[in-house]
């Protein structure tokens, strides 16, 4: 079962790649957002797969940081994004 939760950790790690392109190549501030946000969930779900495969309960706990620390980075961002004025 181990082999399982291992093979798919390692497919959202490759799927990490995609968020990272985007936090890199994308053409708006809000797709580079995006981008982390997919990051930052896929993190979480490769962190969850690892505590379990690996039988490290702890690692659920710095999922939930992260989780939080996710939530709070994109209501920063979407408080910066509503008090500029609009783009032209």
């Amino acid at each position: 079962m181990s082999d399982v939760l291992i093979a798919t950790a390692l497919v959202l790690l490759l799927s990490m790649t995609a968020g990272l392109a985007r936090v890199v190549v994308g053409p708006t501030p809000a797709d580079r957002m995006m981008g982390a946000q997919l990051l930052g969930t896929t993190g979480i779900a490769v962190l969850l797969l690892m505590g379990r495969a690996f039988e490290m309960p702890a690692l659920a706990d710095v999922a939930l940081i992260f989780a939080l620390l996710a939530a709070v980075a994109v209501s920063a961002f979407t408080r910066r994004r509503l008090d500029r004025e609009p783009d032209e």
